[in-house]
């Protein structure tokens, strides 16, 4: 059975993280390994204030070590959101533990949207994950986690060519496969793009743009995609089911978006997620 470690924060409450993470990749018939970062009683997104946190910082080089006692390997190593400077320079050296010649390093460098940075974030914050992103195979940012990352305007309208340069900017950081989340040339589609920096290869995959803005759609996509890499499908089709997978989620949950403002209702869609990956 192919593993893989994913290394993110979890909220007791709330569909983020590794709450969205440790489901999706174990639904792809995936065994998935979890080193928490922080444990939240609720995500920190809108309709949630005092909460509680506790940072894991210092656990993680304790994991890490016991772990190559155990001698544990891993077909991926995944990252999503990390909270701190520190993290993000732990995590690094845990890459250069675990990666092999036959395993991938995917980071979702978990910065911002909107144009803006979450809370706590900066520059200075975006320059060390560029740094960590320099030792992935797959980066799967969003436009604006882009602008922080080439250290460009964020750009709300934009077409195929401007999205072309961004993804050869971003594979010069040092990843192979730069993944671009959040695409769209109009308000009817939405998708995804890739950049094969050694074969010169472009990749799109686009569905229907559902005018609904749900939490915790990154997380999904970024962990779909993760599992689609593991199982071997190309990049072209793990896009596919990726992009797929999350508009059939974000439909879902506007169907029942009262009840479901706090995150978003990829549980009912599993069973569809089970036929793409197995298709």
């Amino acid at each position: 059975m192919k593993r893989v470690v994913t290394i993110q924060d979890i909220s007791c409450f709330g569909k983020c993280s590794l709450t969205v993470a440790l489901p999706i990749i174990s639904a792809m018939g995936i065994e998935t390994a979890v080193i928490p970062t922080a444990v939240l009683s609720t995500h920190t997104g809108t309709g949630f204030t005092g909460y509680t946190f506790r940072d894991l910082t210092g656990d993680i080089p304790g994991i890490s070590e016991h772990w190559q006692k155990l001698n544990l390997k891993f077909d991926a190593i995944y990252t999503g959101y990390l909270g701190s400077m520190e993290q993000v320079q732990i995590i690094s050296g845990f890459f250069d533990t675990f990666k092999t010649e036959d395993n991938v390093i995917v980071v979702d460098p978990v910065l911002g949207d909107g144009g803006r940075f979450y809370a706590g974030f900066g520059n200075e914050f975006a320059e060390e994950m560029k740094k960590l992103c320099a030792k992935a195979d797959y980066i799967i940012p969003n436009m604006t986690e882009v602008s922080f990352m080439l250290g460009i305007p964020y750009a709300e309208e934009y077409d195929e060519s401007y999205v072309k340069d961004v993804l050869r900017r971003l594979a010069e950081i040092g990843c192979r496969t730069p993944v671009i989340t959040g695409v769209h040339y109009d308000d009817k589609r939405q998708g995804a793009a890739a950049y094969d920096s050694l074969t010169g290869e472009f990749f799109f995959s686009f569905d229907e743009n559902v005018k609904h803005s749900v939490h915790g759609t990154g997380d999904i996509f970024a962990s779909v995609f993760t599992g689609a890499v593991v199982r071997g499908k190309s990049v072209q089709k793990a896009l596919d089911i990726a992009v797929r997978y999350t508009v059939d989620c974000i439909r879902a949950t506007a169907e029942h978006f009262d009840e479901m403002w706090y995150g978003t209702n990829f549980e009912q869609c599993i069973g569809k997620l089970v036929e793409y990956i197995n298709d």
